[in-house]
Order: C-alpha cells, then structure tokens, then sequence
C-alpha cells in the first residue's frame, strides 16, 4: 500500500505558491543548533519579519513532532528555539525523525528538497556545506552538494565556511553541475570572510539577472541548483587577519585533539566563536540578514518573470 509523504504546508505558504506569488524558504538549524539562546529566536523571528517588509511569504521549514512542516508557525518557531531534545536532521534523517515523532531542525539538504516538494524554488542560507579538509582519505562531503544538484532551486549563501576546504569545493560544485554566481563579485565568499582567496567565473548584478539565469536554465531542462554566492557586507565580515590566525589555530587544535568526522565542523566553529570573542557570531547573523534579503528579491523577480 502506498504511503503519503507525511509533508505539512502552512496555508499561507499553500496559497502563495498556488498563486504564483513570492516565496521565499529559510532553515530552521540556524536558530535549533547555530546560534545561541536567546540570540537564536531573535534572529529567526527578524528573519520572517524582513522577507514579509519585502512583500514576500516566508516558509520557515523543519519539523515538528515527526510532521516534517514548511513555514512554520511563530509558535513552532519559538519551540523548535527553546525546546531542549530538538534534533539535527539532514534529509537522510528526515524519514527517521518522522517516523519517531521527533521535532527537528532542519539542514540545507533537507530544507531544500522540503521546498521542491512545496513548490518553493528560492531558499536563502547561511553557507553551504561542501567538501571537508582531507577529504581525499576520509570522503567527507556534505550532503548539501548532491541533494542540490537534483534540485532546480536557486539557493543563496555566502559561500561555504572556510573552515572547509574550498577549492576541492568549487571543483565538485562543477563535476555535479551546481552552476556558481557571485553576486556583484568574482570572489568567492568564504561566509567569515568576504574573499575566500578563490575565484568563480560569473558574477550578477541584480536579482532580476539572477531569476533570468534561472529561467533559462529551467527553459533548457537543467535540473540543478543555481547557487548565488552573496559575500558578507563590507565592514561586517571578521577581520581576514584575524580570521586566518584563528582558522590555522583552531586546525592544529583539532589534530591535537584527534577530532576528526563529523565533529571537526562543530569543533571548528565553537573554537572560532571563543577565539573571536563572539565576534564570528556577529558576523554569522549579518551574513544570514544579507542573503535573506537578496533571497527575498530573488523571489520577486521570479514571481515578475513568471
């Protein structure tokens, strides 16, 4: 017997996409396991807020009680960020997590196939997961890449965390076909940084540009993500000395350590966070608020183009 997927769309969100009107989707990790209390709330709640300003219907996305749930609610927002025993899912876990009633916060690999199946075709994030340092030995690669690159959504980040290795990054985002824009730059965001040292060939000067690559690349039948690579905003980002000094300390630390896995990255940016004084902190929010509002006008254009 088949089963229905057990997938809850706010009528709001419902509406909008039916209509052909912009939406906009946003993570719900950031707020369950990126940020701290009460920091957290505070910036999911602005988040919402800002896209609303923009005349666009946000879709706040994890899950609630095993309901796998796009935009939720300002009274599951506020419990997925106060409740102790909310999870961290990717999409390979979504099954699970629901299966078991749990209550979620969901990853860019969730969140986005969430979306797709909404309907939802624009998604803004913090940074993307990507390839993992050494990753020749241990084969440690987010599932953000290959979950993109089978969805047409148009997903924008500043980047991937330098903590990751970004060359062998930009080179698997070009073997899967996830293609690259920066937005206004050829410099490829480092989320931390406004440069990551690396290069990407196009860059876009305006949401509209960004919604006509997108529709012809729907019109020529590609079936990936466009990414938008929104560097944070001068002045915001940590300063590059800084962070460079930071990152080449935090990476001794965890071979020290013997960390290695899935716990390098939480390790890795909880050394940042104490090392920065909080800055690095700072500058994950002000890197959220930016793609959030470009994400947000993306939305429009499409909406315009549609």
């Amino acid at each position: 017997m088949p089963v229905t997927a057990p997938l809850v769309v706010s009528p709001e969100v419902r509406d909008a996409v039916s209509a052909g009107a912009p939406v906009l989707a946003l993570e719900s990790t950031i707020f369950t396991h990126g940020l701290p209390r009460p920091r957290n709330l505070e910036v999911a709640r602005d988040a919402e807020d800002r896209v609303r300003a923009l005349g666009v219907t946000p879709a706040t996305i994890g899950v609630i009680d095993g309901r796998p749930t796009v935009g939720l609610s300002a009274g599951e927002i506020e419990r997925l960020s106060t409740h102790d025993g909310v999870v961290k899912a990717s999409l390979r876990d979504v099954p699970v997590v629901a299966a078991k009633g749990l209550s979620a916060g969901t990853t860019v690999a969730a969140t986005a196939h969430l979306a797709h199946l909404a309907g939802v075709k624009v998604f803004s994030t913090g940074g993307l997961g990507g390839v993992h340092r050494d990753a020749q030995q241990t084969f440690d690669e987010s599932a953000d890449l290959g979950t993109l690159a089978t969805l047409p959504l148009v997903v924008v980040s500043a980047g991937v965390k330098s903590i990751l290795d970004i060359p062998l990054t930009l080179e698997r985002l070009e073997t899967l076909n996830l293609a690259v824009v920066g937005y206004r730059t050829t410099d490829y965001p480092g989320f931390y940084v406004a440069d990551s040292g690396h290069d990407i060939e196009f860059s876009v000067d305006s949401a509209a540009d960004i919604a006509r690559v997108a529709t012809m690349r729907d019109g020529l039948g590609i079936r990936s993500t466009l990414l938008v690579a929104n560097p944070v905003a001068a002045g915001e980002e940590l300063d590059p000395q800084l962070h460079d000094d930071v990152l080449e300390r935090a990476l001794a630390a965890a071979a020290a350590a013997g960390v290695s896995g899935h716990d390098t990255t939480p390790f890795l940016l909880d050394f940042m966070q104490r090392e920065t004084g909080g800055r690095s902190l700072d500058v994950n929010v002000a890197v959220y608020r930016g793609n959030v509002d470009l994400g947000a006008r993306i939305a429009l254009a499409l909406a315009d183009a549609s």
